[in-house]
């Protein structure tokens, strides 16, 4: 069967506030009523004169580097993204969807340069304190599959050169005379791992 036309919200939309609009509960609007955002202001107005070109609310500013750290995301893309998300919006203390880039990328580096060290480890540990119970647990999961690892690839030829050198610190140390130090060998391997594999 297919769907009626028209559901009769768009009279009670004309009506209804930004708020009301959002599902409350979504993660992030819980989350943008927990935040004790006036933390905030009161830390990090001292970092601003009362002269100039007026700066961006620094309750915008504070949420876009929540949000980029909660999403996992760079700057360009959390800037990007706030056009088109109002959870990100309402989030950011919005109460009308708003069209456009909240700021430039570049900003959130002024900003937290600006905030420094200390304002970032107050966002930190109001994120700490917004999980309550949350953050007293004792055990950390974490996932360890996209980091960064610590290994050779077996075929590396610094590892050949790390056992000739281990080799040759061994037989120094103990006055043992050697027959051949591999010093071409090493060379010889060194050249090998540039070249393409055959076909």
């Amino acid at each position: 069967m297919l769907s009626k036309k028209g559901n009769g919200t768009s009279q009670l939309a004309f009506y209804s506030t930004f708020e009301e609009q959002l599902s409350h509960q979504h993660p992030l609007y819980i989350l943008a009523n927990k935040v004790d955002w006036k933390v905030f202001e009161e830390a990090f107005k001292k970092h601003y004169s009362d002269e100039g070109r007026p700066a961006k609310p620094l309750r915008l500013m504070v949420a876009l580097l929540m949000l980029k750290h909660i999403r996992n995301l760079s700057d360009e893309s959390v800037v990007a993204q706030w056009m088109e998300n109002v959870y990100y919006q309402y989030f950011s203390g919005e109460t009308a969807y708003a069209c456009g880039v909240p700021c430039e990328a570049s900003e959130l580096v002024h900003f937290r340069n600006r905030i420094g060290e200390e304002g970032v480890e107050l966002i930190l540990k109001e994120s700490i304190r917004v999980n309550g119970n949350d953050s007293d647990d004792g055990r950390v999961s974490v996932d360890t599959t996209v980091q960064e690892k610590n290994i050779t690839f077996p075929t590396d030829d610094k590892l050949y050169k790390k056992v000739i050198h281990k080799c040759w610190h061994i037989a120094e140390n103990e006055g043992l005379p050697q027959r051949q130090r591999y010093s071409r060998t090493l060379k010889k391997l060194s050249f090998e791992q540039r070249l393409p594999p055959s076909s």
